[in-house]
């Protein structure tokens, strides 16, 4: 990064918190107000003391000055200033740090008004939660993608896009180019779980997977890393024949990790 940016980001960095301090009154953190206070909000010792933070490191924060910032001291900076989860987000990308909690809160469930929007869409529509189980997906979907999303799953299992690709049956029939896709897929995934190293839960469908499916394994095991984009999909559908669309996929603001997917008819 060039040494303009790194002084602007550092800069902007300064400048936002100290708007975000001032804007904290002190009974909101349990302080007593003075009678008399020179700045806004609350003081650069006060905020320091309740992040845990010293005075000094915090000030050179706030001027700018080349500090290193560790991701646990954002987190407690953050809980500080009472950021929103857009603040935050701002917060961590300002500093080049990774957020230890991203998507925390993102498994609460998702709002009425989002199931009725897929519902609405007329073409194949669906989304996905940060494990990449369907969470939602309108009546198009449910016919296009037999064998995931048109029955119950066995065992209880959630609708897991990756058991369906490497563990069900139909999926190599249905979709085309099954290898291409499926390789595709696996480094797809693989870069979305860069952000979520620690969660139990993915390592645990990784682990089941590498032992339930070969394929899978031996993809997984090529440290393929891809982003998650559209571009045409294909299939050979048991009732339809050969269907075409163009795929296109959005992140839901609010929840970090659930994607919407809508496929297109090219």
């Amino acid at each position: 990064m060039a040494t303009d940016t790194i002084l602007e980001r550092r800069r902007e960095l300064g400048d936002f918190i100290r708007a975000q301090r001032e804007r904290v009154t002190p009974a909101s953190v349990g302080l007593v107000p003075a009678r008399r206070r020179r700045t806004p909000g609350l003081r650069r010792e006060e905020l320091a003391e309740l992040a845990g933070l010293s005075t000094t490191w915090y000030t050179w924060i706030e001027q700018g000055r080349d500090v290193s910032v560790s991701p646990s001291a954002l987190a407690r900076l953050a809980r500080a200033l009472r950021l929103d989860r857009a603040q935050r987000s701002y917060l961590f990308e300002l500093a080049g740090k990774r957020d230890p909690d991203a998507g925390a809160g993102d498994d609460d469930g998702l709002p009425a008004a989002v199931a009725a929007c897929i519902a609405a869409i007329g073409t194949p529509a669906y989304v996905l939660d940060r494990s990449w189980s369907a969470q939602a997906w309108n009546p198009a979907a449910e016919r296009l993608f037999v064998g995931w999303l048109d029955a119950p799953p066995e065992d209880g299992a959630e609708r897991n896009l990756l058991r369906f690709i490497f563990l069900a049956s139909g999926a190599r029939s249905l979709i085309c180019d099954w290898e291409l896709r499926a390789r595709r897929v696996v480094a797809e995934f693989r870069a979305h779980c860069a952000t979520h190293l620690d969660d139990p839960a993915l390592h645990r469908l990784i682990d089941e997977l590498r032992r339930a499916s070969p394929d899978f394994a031996q993809m997984w095991e090529r440290h393929g890393v891809l982003g998650r984009e559209g571009g045409e999909r294909t299939f050979n559908h048991p009732r339809d024949g050969f269907l075409a669309f163009e795929q296109v996929t959005f992140e839901l603001a609010g929840h970090a990790d659930v994607k919407l997917t809508i496929l297109v008819p090219c």
